[in-house]
């Protein structure tokens, strides 16, 4: 027999998926915009040479 649909609990799941997904993109977008203005660029590695 198969299961009876709850379409609103599973709609909030996909909400809770969505709003944690973009949290994380947001966190992301935060870290290299705070790692910009620290002066470095992501995955900058070396040192600027001074001529």
């Amino acid at each position: 027999m198969a299961r009876k649909p709850n379409y609103s609990f599973e709609r909030q799941e996909r909400e809770r998926a969505e709003a944690k997904k973009a949290e994380a993109k947001a966190a992301a977008k935060a870290a290299k915009r705070a790692a910009k203005a620290a002066g470095r660029a992501e995955g900058d590695e070396t040192e600027p040479s001074e001529d």
